[in-house]
């Protein structure tokens, strides 16, 4: 395969939530990124699973993958388990939204 981990975390890092100004790599909402022989499967979760933009993102993260991937499908699982918690935020994301008083 032409592309590797670090090409795919690049395209995931171009993917925004809108109501956060951080990608969701940062945010740490992928849990696991899979290279298969077939396919690239990339586990994921959402701060809540209420995220009114779900569908739109989970979207946005499957073509910008696919677009580092050269045709080899991309599968994005959505996990609830183990939630999603602000200690799953890199220390980058803490410092842009001024959580770094909050004893990590």
């Amino acid at each position: 395969m032409a592309f590797t981990k670090e090409d795919i975390i690049a395209a995931l890092k171009t993917v925004f939530d809108p109501e956060i100004p951080v990608n969701i790599w940062d945010l740490g909402l992928i849990y696991d990124i899979a290279i298969e022989p077939d396919a690239v499967v990339l586990t994921m979760t959402f701060t809540s699973p209420t995220c009114p933009m779900m569908e739109d993102l989970l979207a946005q993260v499957k073509s910008s993958v696919e677009m580092v991937t050269g045709g080899v499908p991309v599968r994005v699982d959505l996990v609830w388990d183990p939630p999603w918690d602000l200690s799953r935020m890199s220390d980058a994301a803490r410092l842009d939204l001024d959580l770094t008083d909050a004893g990590w």
